[in-house]
């Protein structure tokens, strides 16, 4: 994995303009801290950031091509293609020869080949970059299910582009303003394709490739789900879900460096790190090696609450000895995840102020750990979006809400619970609930249909199709910023659009067949889990229930709220944050509680730090 930029502008020598495109370039060394590039031409200046996966001496970027007598194409490029080696073989037969054994010449190659048709032949985690020298054009793509992240900001005479928002903050051209949309995005919970915070900033669409050039910008999708009928009975569906996720696996275990899985004992995580046990033994290439988040006392002291009903540590260890992996359990405590430095870095990865608090920490923590043994980790994120996996997929009320299913409902998902402290004209001047209301508007004229289609399967899509294209990027957004902090590649194998396509196009009766969450994932796995995991209710992410850690954030807010000016001050009410503040801690300590205070928190210290200018 690494970190990508760059700078093109069709009115002015860019290499002239080299230091600024370096401070770009700079931004990005935590994404990729083995290697670092910079190209520059009269119009466009490239740079890479490298993390070595695949071909640890070659695929040095950006990589140019070398055909005589035409003017270079020009690559920068972060993920990886887990069919490269087709792809190789494939292009070979078609007369290009290749330097290196990377899946980044592969990529170079496919755009010589095919040009922009070259996404269509990628099955992958991707964003890349492409300068053609010779149209003089700037094509930017990003991969189906948006893993890996693609930011862009027209300017006048060009763009500035970057995998995250502080590479293009770094050049003078782009300004540090966040308007009232910028604002509503922040809080909303909603996730809208292609919007960025910051205004004139723009996120490249999951599926979608942007041209730049002298006549101006071009967007264009290449991949988006689509409704087919689904002949296939439950006995071959489960079947070709297996097949499909044998097949993934397999391919996404290639690395050039150590590898492991991320464990929570949930049935997601288990059946990924299992299928990996399967693979590297049948291969002969020994145990696989995972680890799994835990907090100080928290196996022993658990209190279930609304949505975790058991703690993971039981059901992990228990998993490891099944498979027989190579376990660690990554145990935490109050005090590490309230440390200045921590939260600086969770800040600092995200470029903004949307994290989930302790969870965040948690995560960025455990990736620092696992980077000391492994560089690439197997994930199981996104199946709860595949399969149908949220509590509310499967609770009426929030199926039936006219609105995006995690908002509604008796046990909405965790929100950012910051609105709640907003001054009351700043609550006037956002109206959330109108922003919500139009974004799920949006998104429900977007929903593939087919004929005929009506009643609980028709709605079913429609929550489908929300998950896969709204909720499920707020997840695999925190997971990228969180582990590419401390270069450490996770890769999500329930993202392989075959997958997320051939399921998305399954009955909702077939995926709940057996009458729980994730029927044909629990089937599809049966055979490789212990009875226990594969029974499991499904229990979130974990968060730590340590009273004294409400306690320390409590403290910190009212430091805050006694400063005379702090930078949140003209957006938080101090009358509403008090009472959060003098709110009594429980005896065990829940997200909901804390949240309000965890986001003003961190709204303070982007503001500060960002050199924000809130324009509402």
């Amino acid at each position: 994995m690494c970190g990508i930029c760059g700078w093109v502008d069709f009115e002015r020598d860019l290499r002239e303009a080299r230091e600024t495109a370096q401070a770009m370039t700079d931004t990005m060394a935590c994404r990729g801290p083995d290697d670092e590039g910079l190209w520059t031409a009269p119009h466009a200046a490239i740079g890479h950031r490298r993390l070595a996966i695949i071909d640890l001496s070659g695929g040095r970027q950006p990589m140019v091509t070398d055909e005589e007598g035409r003017p270079p194409a020009v690559l920068t490029y972060s993920g990886e293609v887990y069919n490269y080696r087709e792809l190789r073989t494939e292009l070979t037969a078609r007369g290009h020869r290749f330097r290196t054994q990377s899946d980044t010449e592969v990529v170079l190659r496919a755009y010589v080949e095919w040009g922009e048709d070259l996404a269509g032949h990628l099955n992958g985690m991707y964003a890349f970059a492409v300068w053609d020298a010779l149209r003089e054009q700037l094509l930017l793509v990003r991969d189906r299910m948006g893993i890996k992240p693609l930011y862009y900001y027209p300017t006048p005479h060009g763009v500035l582009f970057g995998s995250e928002p502080k590479a293009i903050l770094a050049n003078p051209l782009a300004r540090r303003v966040v308007d009232a949309d910028g604002l509503r995005e922040l809080m909303a919970f909603v996730k809208t394709p292609e919007q960025a915070i910051f205004r004139g900033m723009y996120e490249v669409r999951p599926g979608q490739l942007v041209r730049v050039n002298r006549d101006g910008i071009v967007k264009r999708r290449y991949w988006q789900l689509e409704s087919h009928e689904h002949p296939d009975d439950i006995d071959l569906t489960v079947k070709t879900v297996r097949d499909l996720l044998d097949d993934i696996v397999t391919r996404q275990l290639i690395s050039d460096v150590p590898r492991c899985a991320l464990l929570s004992g949930g049935l997601d995580s288990s059946t990924i790190t299992a299928l990996a046990a399967k693979h590297l033994r049948e291969q002969g290439q020994g145990t696989v090696r995972s680890f799994s988040v835990d907090f100080a006392g928290y196996a022993e002291h658990f209190k279930p609450d609304l949505t975790r009903s058991t703690p993971d540590t039981p059901y992990v260890h228990e998993l490891a000895r099944h498979v027989g992996a190579d376990h660690s359990d990554i145990v935490l405590d109050s005090a590490e995840l309230m440390k200045a430095a921590v939260r600086a870095a969770v800040l600092g990865a995200r470029d903004l102020p949307i994290g989930i608090g302790d969870m965040d920490s948690s995560l960025y923590l455990l990736f620092r750990a696992i980077r000391e043994h492994s560089t690439v980790a197997l994930s199981g994120e996104s199946a709860d979006e595949v399969f149908g996996g949220y509590r509310w997929f499967h609770d009426p009320e929030s199926v039936g809400a006219d609105t995006f299913p995690w908002l509604a409902g008796e046990f909405p998902a965790d929100h950012t619970g910051v609105e709640r402290l907003l001054a009351d004209e700043v609550v006037r001047v956002l109206d959330l609930p109108r922003y919500q209301d139009e974004r799920y508007r949006q998104a429900l004229a977007e929903v593939p249909r087919l004929p005929g289609e009506h009643g609980h399967e028709r709605r079913m899509r429609e929550i489908s199709y929300l998950n896969l294209t709204r909720f499920v990027q707020i997840l695999l957004d925190r997971k990228d910023r969180m582990s590419m902090a401390v270069g450490l590649e996770v890769r999500v194998p329930f993202c392989d659009h075959r997958l997320v396509q051939y399921v998305f196009n399954t009955p909702w009766a077939a995926k709940t067949f057996d009458g729980r969450e994730k029927s044909l994932l629990r089937a599809a796995a049966a055979d490789l889990l212990p009875e226990s995991v594969l029974r499991r209710v499904k229990s979130p992410y974990p968060a730590t229930q340590d009273p004294a850690y409400e306690r320390a954030l409590k403290d910190e807010a009212r430091a805050l709220l006694r400063r005379d000016d702090p930078p949140c001050a003209g957006l938080i009410d101090p009358d509403k944050a008090r009472a959060a503040v003098d709110r009594p801690v429980g005896e065990t300590s829940v997200p909901a509680n804390r949240s309000p205070l965890e986001r003003m928190l961190q709204l303070d210290a982007w503001l500060r730090n960002y050199q924000v200018e809130i324009v509402l």
